[in-house]
């Protein structure tokens, strides 16, 4: 880090004017998001301070109360909480009633808004690597909360054909159904995981590593091993960030694929979250910042 910046960060006051953003969660000792707001905070020159805190489970109304009361500008909400904290805000925003999960908590009259800014952020990241959902065959692993997110995402931009691949078909066979009566579209259908044999040679698709496998202690596994599997990959995003590179990564690039993990998704629903509750406009060049700070903070620059 440049000695002039060390040197900002050091003399950052907090004083009786300054605002106070967090991440409620449990756990949210290994968060990367005040590397994200915090550094924000002083490229703009916002009188803001971004801290984790970790909420007991049983106390989430009351650390939401809480948060209003001590005139908090807004939160960050993560597991286990995204869809518990609903019933506590004032108003949902529609996107995020849709995906029934919601990460972001904006002050207003009498309580929080809810917003979810995980989707926005993972197609922002695709706008950055010039992935396109349009017309794209699409593989989604997982059945789970944030498959059905992706999946809402992929059908509503345009995507051709949305296939989730999940080891319980009937789940995934329910979100399909969910998703097409939301969007109206028939555009998305289930598999079950070892069908991805059938899956017509030749193809060419975009796929989401949706689940949690490949984080700790799982970090040397895969949903799919078969490496006829990844030959039909084009590009992958796994959206587990820790470890940056994912077993479901390297099978994608040996085959000769592009691959990315979830940190630009995190970066992005971040910098959504702070543009929601200080309507600053970031740039890439802010942004870019942001997230060498992210790394620096994982270890990994």
């Amino acid at each position: 880090m440049p000695e002039a910046e060390l040197e900002q960060e050091r003399i950052m006051e907090i004083n009786g004017r300054t605002r106070t953003c967090g991440l409620i969660g449990n756990p949210v000792e290994h968060t990367m998001s005040p590397a994200i707001h915090n550094t924000l905070a002083r490229i703009y020159g916002h009188d803001l301070a971004y801290l984790p805190f970790h909420v007991p489970a049983g106390g989430l109304e009351e650390a939401v109360k809480g948060a209003y009361a001590l005139n908090f500008l807004g939160l960050n909400v993560t597991v286990p909480y995204k869809s518990q904290v609903i019933p506590f805000l004032k108003e949902t925003d529609p996107l995020a009633r849709e995906i029934g999960a919601v990460n972001t908590l904006v002050r207003v009259e009498g309580g929080f808004k809810g917003y979810n800014t995980d989707m926005p952020g993972l197609w922002r990241a695709m706008c950055q690597d010039n992935v396109a959902l349009e017309g794209q065959k699409v593989l989604i692993l997982g059945a789970g909360g944030v498959a059905r997110a992706v999946a809402l995402l992929a059908v509503r931009k345009g995507a051709g054909e949305v296939i989730l691949l999940n080891r319980t078909l009937e789940k995934a066979q329910a979100v399909v159904e969910e998703v097409n009566a939301l969007t109206g579209r028939t555009a998305a259908r289930a598999l079950a995981l070892q069908e991805h044999a059938f899956l017509p040679a030749g193809e060419k698709y975009l796929a989401v590593q949706a689940t949690n496998v490949g984080m700790y202690p799982r970090t040397q596994e895969a949903v799919i091993e078969d490496q006829s599997f990844y030959e039909k990959i084009q590009v992958g995003y796994d959206l587990i960030f820790n470890p940056a590179r994912t077993r479901f990564m390297s099978l994608v690039e040996e085959s000769g694929g592009r691959a990315w993990n979830g940190l630009k998704m995190l970066l992005y629903q971040g910098i959504i979250a702070y543009e929601l509750w200080t309507g600053a406009e970031v740039g890439q060049a802010q942004a870019q910042e942001a997230f060498q700070a992210m790394k620096r903070a994982m270890g990994i620059l």
